[in-house]
């Protein structure tokens, strides 16, 4: 079983923790000879397919290395602009590898906010007063679990369809924040998370749970 990720957002919908635990990398490498078969262009300050699909690469994939050096944002290696770079026959034949692009920080600070806006909105969908909001969402990939505090804290995991015993994990990492963020002296309410003891714990849960299948009573 696998945990893909942990966030952990503040009441006012600002993203104050977030830990990738495993991120699968689908990616293909391929040499290309002049001119390229499908189209670049920029996107969120990266360099994407927009066009064109084959051997395993998709439209949305970026461009993360230009023969073998990682490409750094929109440009490569070297700072020249990659758009630029792969116009240019003379730099031909070149081996460029492809992939699902890491959200960015800001990418991240955002849908933390979105989804603090949408567990909001479906409180208020609610039928009944008192609803608890978006608990679980639900993809053919990955399950969305969510569990809020009574202060409003939320803590988000990210994780297979398969796993089970997430509920448990959850009130497990907020007694770990608890523990090791809250009675920490020198962390400030609401603030981002940054401490040693959290990120091990955090971690040593995150294993457990994924070992087991589960993260049962007492552990």
């Amino acid at each position: 079983m696998v945990i893909f990720s942990v966030y952990v957002v503040n009441k006012a919908g600002g993203l104050i923790y977030q830990y990738d635990n495993y991120v699968p990398r689908a990616e293909a490498e391929k040499t290309f000879s002049y001119p390229l078969d499908f189209v670049l262009k920029h996107h969120d300050e990266k360099v994407v397919v927009s066009f064109g699909q084959r051997d395993g690469i998709r439209v949305g994939h970026a461009v993360l290395s230009i023969n073998g050096v990682d490409v750094l944002g929109k440009n490569t290696g070297d700072g020249k602009d990659t758009l630029e770079y792969l116009k240019d026959p003379a730099n031909y034949p070149v081996s460029i590898r492809f992939g699902r692009a890491r959200l960015s920080s800001n990418e991240k600070l955002m849908l933390a906010s979105m989804f603090h806006s949408l567990f909001a909105i479906g409180s208020q969908l609610s039928p009944d007063v008192g609803s608890s909001g978006i608990e679980m969402l639900e993809t053919d990939v990955f399950k969305l679990h969510c569990f809020q505090t009574l202060t409003g804290i939320k803590f988000i995991v990210l994780a297979d369809p398969r796993q089970s015993g997430i509920d448990a994990l959850l009130r497990k990492i907020y007694e770990i924040y608890s523990d090791f963020a809250l009675k920490n002296p020198f962390y400030s309410l609401e603030m981002p998370i940054r401490c040693e003891l959290f990120d091990q714990n955090l971690k040593g849960a995150l294993e457990i749970a994924e070992k087991a299948g589960n993260f049962g009573a007492g552990s």
